[in-house]
C-alpha cells in the first residue's frame, strides 16, 4: 500500500482518513458518490521547475510561429519565450503567462489544439530531468490516486494550467478522464461550417483557475465540496480552506518541495507559484504538510 511513501505520519494520516470514511459502521462513513478528491497539477502531480510544462510547450510553438512571421521575434513576450528567458517570463506572473499561452497558439478549434499538444508530448524531453514530460510525474502521487479510487473516490485535477492542455494527457498518465479536469480556459464559441459543428478557440482568457477562482470552478464544474485536497502552493490554499470548511470529515495535504537532490528545493522564492502563506497558516487550518524529502522514498519512477 503506497510503496513510494515512507512509513511516516503523512502516510499514516492518509490511510487512517480513508479507512475512517470508507468503513460502513464508522461514525465518519461517507457514501461513495460524496467521495471527491481534488489535486492541483503543476508541482503537485508533475514537476513545475524551472517553469510550467505548458511553458515549455509554448517555447516550442513560438519557434514555429515566428518562422511564419519573423517580426514576432522582436516583440515581447514572444522574444522572452524565444530566448527561454525564464526570469522575464516569470515576471509576467502566472496569470500573465496563462493569458499569453492562450493567445500564442494558432489552433482554431479544440480538436486542432489537442492534436498540437498530443504531437508535442510524443517527442518533447524535459530539459532538467532529461526524460519525456510524461515521465516527470511524481510516483507517490500516482499511487495515492490509485489508492483513493480503489476506496471509492472520484479524482479530479483542479489546475491553474490550461484545461485543454492538461485534458489531452490526464487520462493516459493519471487515469483521470478529461471531464474530471478543471483548469484555466480560453473563450470559445459555436462554429458551424459545411454541416460540421466545432468549438472554435478565440485566443482570449475566460477563466484563470487560481486561488479563489479554484473554489468557484470546483463549485461550477464538480458541484460537490471535496473531502480530500492536495496542493503545493499559495494558489491552492483557498481550495484547501474550502475543503476544510466542510461539516463532515475532510483532509488537506500540502506538498513541500524540500528535496534538492532528487528534484528541486523551493517554496516562497518561486515567483511564479510561491509557497509562503499556505505554510504559515497550515497548522492553524489543520493542513498536513508533506515533505518530499522525508515522506517519499521515491520521487519519479525513473529514479
Amino acid at each position: 500500500m503506497l510503496p513510494s511513501w515512507n512509513d511516516t505520519e503523512s502516510k499514516k494520516a492518509i490511510i487512517e482518513f480513508v479507512e475512517r470514511i470508507a468503513t460502513e459502521d464508522s461514525t465518519d462513513f461517507v457514501p461513495v458518490p460524496e467521495r471527491i478528491a481534488v489535486f492541483d497539477n503543476d508541482g503537485t502531480l508533475w514537476a513545475e521547475q524551472p517553469t510550467m510544462v505548458e511553458g515549455f510547450f509554448t517555447f516550442d510553438r513560438i519557434h514555429e510561429m515566428v518562422a511564419n512571421d519573423p517580426a514576432m521575434k522582436e516583440t515581447q513576450p514572444f522574444k522572452a519565450f524565444l530566448e527561454k528567458d525564464v526570469a522575464a517570463i516569470h515576471a509576467l506572473g502566472k496569470r500573465g503567462i496563462v493569458e499569453f499561452v492562450m493567445k500564442a497558439h494558432e489552433a482554431e478549434t479544440q480538436e486542432a489544439f489537442k492534436e498540437l499538444v498530443t504531437d508535442w508530448f510524443a517527442n518533447a524531453i524535459h530539459p532538467h530531468f532529461k526524460q519525456p514530460y510524461t515521465q516527470c510525474i511524481y510516483q507517490p502521487q500516482l499511487e495515492l490516486l490509485d489508492y483513493l479510487r480503489a476506496n471509492g473516490f472520484k479524482t479530479f485535477i483542479v489546475t491553474g494550467g490550461g484545461i485543454e492542455f492538461v485534458r489531452t494527457v490526464a487520462e493516459s498518465i493519471y487515469s483521470i478522464p478529461p471531464e474530471q479536469v478543471v483548469g484555466s480556459s480560453t473563450k470559445t464559441q459555436f462554429d458551424l461550417k459545411d454541416k460540421k459543428v466545432q468549438v472554435a478557440r478565440l485566443g482570449e482568457l475566460r477563466s484563470f483557475d487560481d486561488r479563489e477562482e479554484k473554489v468557484v470552478n470546483i463549485n461550477l464544474h464538480i458541484g460537490r465540496r471535496p473531502l480530500f485536497v492536495f496542493g503545493n502552493s499559495d494558489g491552492d490554499l483557498r481550495m484547501m480552506q474550502y475543503t476544510l470548511s466542510s461539516d463532515g470529515p475532510c483532509m488537506a495535504m500540502l506538498l513541500h518541495h524540500d528535496d534538492a537532490q532528487r528534484e528541486v528545493a523551493y517554496d516562497k522564492d518561486f515567483k511564479l507559484s510561491p509557497l509562503n502563506e499556505a505554510l504559515s497558516v497550515a497548522k492553524d487550518w489543520g493542513i498536513h504538510i508533506v515533505s518530499m524529502k522525508n515522506d517519499w522514498n521515491k520521487v519519479f519512477a525513473f529514479q
